[in-house]
């Protein structure tokens, strides 16, 4: 009888939180989204390479425009390339577990993920304009920090620690301008293959 009811209470905790987590996120998502996010920054320094700049040179760097454009092009392409992964990914996932996807609470986890990432993206792109190039990376984990904390009400509770990560790592990369692409590879690469593996053991 014991048993019977440690099981039923069991089952209905898995249907609660079914209900109100988004539990359909794949650890593979993060390991992918970790080896582009080294790829990117890799990419990224051979291109000012190719400019004639030396990224670890000290003092200040002038970026041509042609450059800006060729890094905001890798970037987005980068970016598209995780999304897209992730999305292939949790719909595998969901099928798998017979999982919907579009529900209200992946609704909610949506909105409190746009709102910090879209504020950060306006900062940025503000940034770029007045040429503040060494501030780009760290506002963009910064910011990302905070949307992954503020998203941790609806999914794993593991994403609040990436997001406690990326958040410190932000900060710091704030008193190390001119190191924001190792601060990036450090964050958006080593720190999302780490978080992929640990999701991925746990709940895959």
């Amino acid at each position: 009888m014991k048993n019977n009811t440690m099981d039923d209470l069991a089952h209905i905790r898995e249907m609660m939180e079914r209900s109100s987590r988004f539990i359909s996120l794949s650890g593979l998502s993060g390991i992918v989204a970790g080896f582009l996010g080294l790829l990117g920054a890799l990419g990224a320094y051979l291109l000012m390479q190719r400019s004639g700049l030396d990224y670890f040179e000290k003092g200040g760097q002038t970026y041509s425009s042609g450059l800006t454009v060729e890094l905001l092009i890798l970037a987005v392409s980068i970016l598209s390339l995780a999304v897209l992964f992730g999305i292939y990914f949790t719909v595998k996932k969901s099928r798998r577990m017979d999982l919907p996807i579009w529900t209200g609470t992946t609704k909610k986890m949506v909105f409190s993920l746009a709102i910090p990432l879209i504020a950060g993206g306006v900062f940025c792109a503000a940034m770029l304009f007045q040429n503040h190039f060494d501030l780009i990376a760290p506002s963009l984990l910064i910011f990302y920090g905070l949307a992954l904390i503020n998203v941790e009400k609806y999914t794993y509770s593991d994403v609040k620690f990436l997001g406690i990560l990326e958040l410190i790592l932000g900060l710091i990369a704030l008193f190390n301008l001119g190191l924001g692409l190792v601060f990036w590879a450090i964050g958006f690469g080593l720190l999302h293959i780490l978080y992929g593996i640990i999701l991925y053991k746990k709940y895959n």
